[in-house]
């Protein structure tokens, strides 16, 4: 098919922190040098800001050194660090304050500040357009455009106005543009759909660690002006997942931000090992928690979503260059789960990238390279440092749970600086850590209360997810026996559970036969089904632009 094109010097998927960041810097570069180079940032969300979700505590660090006079140009941090206040949670009504003295220092927050992480995403698109890229919400990046020599030349958006068996809609079709580049740099968040198959054709992954990954299910509330105080953090581990057990482990946070708000939220390691355990409902009975509930009890929940984490670090990281373009961000995998953050580790590695890319242009280069100097600025980076010193973190929680592994990880941090002389590794696979349903007791959720807990399908409402209902599925199955066939019997169909937007269901029919039903509506795009599932039978790809949540300032 004949398809029209634009050309870019650099072209850009996804408009989160790392993206946009990378997307001024290469303008940065550009103006400094005296020439142009033209940048395109496509965006799947209806607007910029739309898909992102984090927690946030945010580490200016990666900001300061993007745009120095951020306050001066409005950036939105308005809600500095206050106090620390971290939990194990042993029962569902009692806990333990952990000692400032005995938190790891990657956990302390001065400096710090609290914040919609999708706000500051549109801040910088602001930036990013005064500095003059050209960014299109609403276009969904669905496959790269790779040449017959291997080299990636940008991407392909996804057709619009096709029915679900994929056949053009009469006076609505609109097939996906090729949006050239000589670099494409892939900034698609966790587990972005591209990303992953370029690791696979690219076998980028060949010296890594397996990634490891959590899902972050999350909601904003207004509470009682009495029961606010601005600047605090709260994190919790223990209850209701894994005190001391290493098979189902996670923690909490709780956020008081600006105007009486909070952001409430859970963190459920993928690597868990009962098929029956559903993130979801863990989320809604944490908040019936006392240390939770007397911030929230009274008040209004006004937002809720989830997206997946990944938290393999340092050692999980794929090789990060290909000819053509590179990974960057969440794509490549850059979060310190020691620090539950992500964000200023994004941005730094799209301004590395960018500084790579544009000095390649620079030198006349036309992207049949790989970008080596992006490697070798990486490992000469403070992102390389931090994430080297944190290499052990999340391998220690996985090995000897949150108790053992949060000591083992103070000595970590605190003594050794993170330079213990051996590095701990995870090579197993999350959805490989399922047991079977037999070999697990079933969890008896409590029914919500519609005050502190609440159902999926409200949830998603909330969430103002939608997609063009006459749109073919964006979750394949490559065996569509196998949900029933095998993942029924052996697991009980854990994917009923796993997903926190009620997608997948197990419908009982008239004959008693079981069948696998999607709802591919309410999907969020968090893509845990496509990590999680144990046969890893689904595969998430981009609906059509547009579709999925419109998170306000998530």
């Amino acid at each position: 098919m004949e398809r029209e094109f634009m050309e870019f010097d650099v072209v850009i998927v996804g408009a989160g922190p790392a993206g946009l960041s990378a997307a001024c810097r290469l303008k940065q570069k550009a103006a400094e040098a005296g020439q142009e180079i033209s940048v395109c940032v496509v965006e799947k969300g209806s607007e910029v800001g739309a898909h992102i979700l984090s927690g946030a505590v945010f580490e200016p660090r990666a900001l300061n050194e993007l745009f120095p006079d951020w306050k001066a140009l409005g950036a939105p941090l308005n809600t500095p660090v206050k106090g620390d206040d971290i939990y194990v949670l042993t029962s569902a009504d009692a806990g333990t304050k952990v000692p400032g003295a005995f938190v790891p220092k990657t956990m302390h927050n001065e400096g710090n500040y609290i914040i919609s992480l999708g706000n500051l995403c549109r801040w910088l698109a602001q930036q990013a357009e005064n500095l003059g890229v050209e960014i299109y919400p609403g276009f969904a990046a669905q496959e790269a455009l790779i040449d017959e020599h291997g080299v990636v030349r940008g991407i392909i958006t996804g057709d619009l106005g096709v029915d679900r068996e994929g056949h053009p809609k009469e006076g609505l079709y609109t097939p996906g543009m090729e949006l050239r580049g000589k670099y494409t740099l892939f900034a698609e968040g966790c587990r972005g759909h591209i990303g992953k198959q370029l690791i696979k054709r690219f076998n980028l992954d060949s010296e890594a660690d397996a990634q490891h990954y959590g899902i972050g299910l999350k909601e904003i509330w207004e509470i009682d002006p009495a029961k606010h105080q601005q600047g605090l953090v709260v994190h919790t581990a223990g209850w209701p997942l894994d005190v001391m057990g290493t098979e189902n482990t996670g923690g909490s946070f709780l956020y008081h931000l600006e105007n009486n708000q909070v952001v409430v939220g859970l963190i459920v390691d993928l690597s868990y090992a009962n098929p029956y355990l559903s993130p979801f409902d863990e989320f809604q009975r944490l908040k019936h928690h006392p240390i939770l509930k007397q911030y929230l009890e009274g008040g209004k929940r006004i937002s809720y979503g989830a997206r997946a984490i990944c938290k393999g670090g340092l050692n999980s990281l794929p090789k990060m260059v290909f000819p053509g373009g590179a990974l960057i961000g969440c794509d490549l995998g850059t979060l310190n789960f020691a620090k539950i953050k992500g964000s200023h580790t994004a941005m730094k590695s799209g301004m590395l990238a960018a500084e790579s890319v544009a000095d390649a242009l620079f030198a006349g280069n036309e992207g049949g390279d790989a970008l080596n100097t992006y490697v070798e600025a990486f490992k000469g980076s403070w992102l390389h440092e931090e994430l080297f010193a944190s290499r052990n973190f999340g391998a220690a929680i996985h090995k000897f749970g949150p108790v053992l592994g949060g000591a083992f990880n103070f000595i970590d941090q605190n003594l050794f600086g993170g330079k213990m002389p051996f590095t701990l590794h995870d090579n197993k696979p999350d959805y490989a850590c399922m047991k079977l349903a037999a070999d697990s007791k079933k969890i008896d959720y409590p029914k919500p209360d519609g005050k502190l807990s609440f159902d999926k399908l409200s949830s998603v409402f909330i969430s103002g997810t939608n997609h063009e209902e006459e749109q073919p599925c964006h979750l394949k199955l490559k065996d569509p026996n196998i949900p029933i066939s095998v993942n029924l019997p052996k697991y009980d169909e854990p994917a009923q559970r796993y997903c926190p937007a009620g997608v997948y269901e197990v419908v009982t029919q008239e004959d008693g036969a079981k069948r696998f039903q999607i709802n591919a509506q309410n999907c969020v795009h968090c893509k845990t089904c496509d990590i999680k599932d144990p046969s890893q039978n689904i595969t998430w790809v981009t609906p059509e632009g547009a579709g999925g949540p419109t998170y306000p300032n998530m």
